[in-house]
């Protein structure tokens, strides 16, 4: 049974959160500001993240980022009564992985969370197994575990978001070939009308400036002009940890 973290200041809406998540069996954790919800997350990480967005002591976007610094991998579900396009495109870009608007359907917000809560989730495997099945993509001098999402380039540890693991395993599973922005919208972030293409851009950008050796010059991170990108391959530096000559999957 998963932990939802909900960090929202309104009594009422606590409550009616509260109410919404105990019944679908969940446990439930309220911190009423933003230095109540960094400090929660701290003690005790939880499965997902419910979180307001106009917070007293830390707005919603700086606990966004400092949660997904904290622990890339749990999901945040961002509350909101403003609609505006430019808000849900930077809280995605800081690693949000969805965007509800109030007032919102308590069953469409559950199934939010669940699925939130089910991308994340690690995949079991036998523990006598577990060193064997890790995906691990390696190229130049980046190494990334997808399974543990842990990156690393000349062995110095970097912190990428939940998206940037998605899209880079995403563009990997299919080296060479070429995906336009729409394309890896609808695959990676599972919204048929984005908002904006920029968010792939940015998402490419910093993917670069993290694991490329020469991020100013790419090489495996490749832009295809007027089409889109790809992932090239170079078979000596990419496989998978068994050593098995592969790429993610």
């Amino acid at each position: 049974m998963g932990t939802v973290l909900i960090v929202e200041d309104s009594p009422a809406m606590q409550r009616t959160l509260r109410r919404l998540f105990e019944a679908d069996s969940l446990r439930v954790e309220v911190a009423a500001d933003g230095p109540a919800g960094l400090q929660s997350f701290r003690e005790k990480t939880p499965a997902v993240v419910v979180l307001d967005l106009k917070l007293p002591g830390i707005s919603g976007k700086e606990l966004c980022r400092e949660f997904k610094s904290l622990a890339a991998n749990v999901p945040i579900v961002v509350l909101s009564a403003n609609s505006d396009t430019k808000d849900k495109v930077l809280l995605l870009e800081l690693g949000a992985d969805d965007y509800v608007t109030k007032p919102f359907s308590p069953k469409e917000l559950l199934a939010r969370v669940r699925r939130a809560m089910r991308r994340s989730a690690p995949t079991a495997a036998p523990l006598a197994q577990q060193s064997e099945k890790h995906e691990v993509l390696t190229f130049g001098e980046a190494r990334v575990d997808f399974t543990s999402m842990e990156a690393t380039q000349k062995g110095a540890a970097v912190a990428l978001t939940v998206q940037e693991f998605k899209l880079l395993k995403f563009l990997a599973t299919s080296p060479g070939h070429v995906f336009s922005r729409d394309e890896l919208l609808n695959q990676v972030w599972g919204y048929n009308n984005y908002p904006s293409s920029r968010t792939v851009d940015n998402h490419v950008l910093r993917l670069r400036q993290s694991l490329e050796p020469d991020p100013a010059n790419p090489r495996f991170l490749v832009t295809v002009h007027g089409a889109g990108y790809k992932f090239v391959l170079e078979p000596p530096q990419a496989r998978k940890e068994t050593g098995r000559s592969s790429q993610a999957s």
